[in-house]
């Protein structure tokens, strides 16, 4: 297979990305997705920042990942009421932060959003499910019209579910952003398995990974990549032979040195695979 993997780094928005992009760089990086979850950084002289930061350290924004207000509790309990566009009492809100994160991406020269939707209903005919779907409708829309690709989040949904959600949206501007560590640690899906159908509409990953949940009430356990279960010799050429040809991003959701000594084993253990 001809098709090209490249490897970045997710790291957060600031009001200066030079030093967090000196960071990636520093590990021998040159992508990197930033994820932004205060609408208040979407202004007109972040946009110059961030242009500017790419610019002077030659790193290139794969995706800007959306996030928005109000609470997000992790887990299976509070999780279904306060994650995404499902709970109702969020949703206009949080299409709006949605929609000027599309816009901010736009400005700045980045063509792909991603977010979580939330824990998107199984039952179509569940009274949650519409509303979600017009409310991400109402996203992708505004998407399409700036030329932005929107991309679902793996995790709090099946497959099935979220190729159901996408074919519903139908605005054909619809990908997603798979992380591998999610479908295991929701505990909603073999991640090589879930290929057979997310495969085609695979536009970025989350080099990450993770375990099955063994509480009920919470998540399964992030690990660092190599010591979970995601089979990724197995799970990137698959995802290859789709035509994928995307970047994975590392993600280890702890802070400190230990995070960079995960990151730069993840690079070791990816590098291959991806070349």
């Amino acid at each position: 297979m001809s098709n090209r993997i490249e490897l970045g780094v997710i790291t957060g928005m600031a009001n200066d990305l030079v030093p967090a992009f000196d960071e990636i760089r520093g590990v021998g990086l040159s992508r990197c997705q930033v994820a932004c979850w205060e609408p208040a950084f979407y202004t007109k002289d972040n946009i110059q920042m961030v242009k500017a930061a790419c610019a002077g350290t030659g790193v290139e924004i794969s995706a800007l990942w959306t996030g928005y207000p109000g609470p997000q509790v992790w887990n299976f309990i509070e999780g279904p009421t306060t994650i995404g566009l499902v709970p109702p009492e969020y949703r206009a809100m949080r299409v709006d932060a949605l929609i000027a994160g599309a816009e901010f991406a736009a400005e700045c020269g980045v063509f792909t959003t991603a977010t979580h939707a939330g824990f998107i209903p199984e039952n179509p005919r569940d009274p949650l499910y519409a509303g979600t779907i017009e409310a991400l409708t109402k996203v992708a829309v505004r998407c399409k019209e700036l030329g932005v690709t929107f991309t679902f989040e793996t995790g709090q949904e099946t497959p099935t579910t979220l190729m159901r959600a996408i074919q519903d949206i139908g605005t054909n501007n619809l990908g997603i952003n798979l992380d591998p560590a999610n479908l295991l640690m929701y505990g909603k899906a073999n991640p090589v398995d879930a290929l057979d159908l997310l495969g085609p509409l695979v536009r970025g990953v989350h080099g990450k990974d993770g375990e099955y949940p063994t509480n009920p009430n919470e998540l399964g356990e992030e690990k660092p990549l190599g010591e979970g279960k995601v089979n990724y010799p197995v799970f990137l050429p698959k995802l290859r032979s789709f035509g994928f040809e995307g970047s994975v991003t590392i993600e280890r959701e702890i802070s400190g040195p230990q995070q960079i000594a995960d990151i730069k084993r993840a690079i070791e253990i990816l590098s291959p695979l991806c070349a």
